[in-house]
This record gives C-alpha cells, structure tokens and sequence, in this order.
C-alpha cells in the first residue's frame, strides 16, 4: 500500500512540483501551503508522512509539527528545506522529526527519505549528516557526551540494528575497528550494552523507537 502524503509549502510551484516528481510512489492526499492549513489537513486525513518546509506563513513547518504530536498524531514528518544549519536539523530531530533533507537534493532523494521513515527509520541527508550528529550529541555545556563523527556514525548504525559486519561495510572499515569504536562509545558514554546505546540514540533522534 503507498504511503498516504501531505506536502506542505508556501510556494505552490515548489509544491506542484513535488507532487510531481513523487508520481506514483505515494498517495498525495493534500498539498497545503502553510502550518494552519497543514495542521487541519492532518487532522482530517491521517498521512503517514508529512513532507514539510520548515518556514512557512502563519505558522512553521516546526510548530505545526509540534502541534499535532501533541494531539497524538503519528504521521512521520520530513522537513524539506534551504535551510543547511545543523542546529536547525538538530532541533527538528530533537522534537520528533523522522526525516531531514535538503531541497537542492530533493528528487530521488526525498522517495528514499519517504520509504526510510515508513520503515521507522530517520532519514537524515548525507550532505549535513556528520554536523548535525555532531550538534545533536555535543549540546553546548555537555562535557560527558562528546563522541567524534566516526563514532557518530558508527552509533547511528548500531541504533538502526545492523551487524558490526554491516556497519563496516558501510563505513569502509575493518570489523575490529568497528567493534573498537563500540567499545569507545560504551566508556565515553558510560554504558554497558548495546541496548543503552540505541535507547540514548534514541534519545538524542538519531533514529525512531
């Protein structure tokens, strides 16, 4: 069954445009053109995505968000946007996005995003992957919890479930120092098993419970 979509965006052409381009991989329910409307839409259709700039009229991609996790909604949000800040991205991870991705990659890119957070996943764009987990897990005044982006991205993996094989695979690394950078997440972060480590990636939006 496709995926039931909401496109938010203040430009109409833009969300035109990414109507299009999702063709026949979702169900495009509604295209909104800002967070009032966006909000109202949800409420009525019940998407299991939300494709959502981040600044728009009346009321943010962000706020709107907020908003409707707040009346229990359990659509999987993706902001699409120009806006490349890690601690924009950090903050929408933080607040229960699933998805993080940049308009000037938008195409291909944004069909994978969609099929990764159906999947329970957060899809976050590779083109600010490495400073937005940096940001997200290095808060200003968190001495405790500063891990390196290889680190980063060796929990990231670990959280999503994969094998030290995969993760080596993914990471062009030898299985030893994939296993080596577990251990190091493990003490710096002062746990004990791979379980508290995905509970704090989840903890941190790095991946969805």
């Amino acid at each position: 069954m496709k995926p039931r979509v909401i496109l938010a965006d203040d430009h109409v052409m833009v969300a035109e445009g990414l109507g299009r381009l999702l063709g026949e991989s979702v169900d495009l329910v509604a295209c909104v053109n800002d967070g009032k409307q966006l909000v109202e839409a949800a409420r009525k259709l019940w998407p299991d995505v939300i494709v959502s700039d981040l600044t728009m009229p009346v009321m943010s991609g962000l706020d709107a968000m907020k908003e409707l996790k707040a009346d229990g909604s359990r659509a999987r949000f993706i902001f699409l946007t120009i806006h490349t800040e890690p601690r924009l991205a950090a903050q929408a991870l933080r607040a229960g996005a699933s998805g993080y991705l940049l308009k000037q990659a938008a195409g291909e890119e944004l069909i994978e995003a969609i099929r990764t957070v159906m999947d329970n996943r957060t899809y976050l764009t590779p083109l600010i992957t490495k400073d937005v987990l940096w940001t997200i897990a290095n808060p200003p005044g968190d001495r405790d919890s500063v891990l390196t982006p290889r680190q980063l991205d060796v929990l990231r993996l670990v959280a999503q479930g994969k094998r030290m094989k995969e993760i080596a695979s993914e990471l062009n690394l030898s299985v030893r120092t994939v296993e080596d950078h577990k251990a190091q997440l493990l003490r710096a972060l002062g746990f004990e098993s791979t379980a508290d480590l995905v509970k704090f990636a989840v903890r941190q939006g790095l991946v969805s419970d």
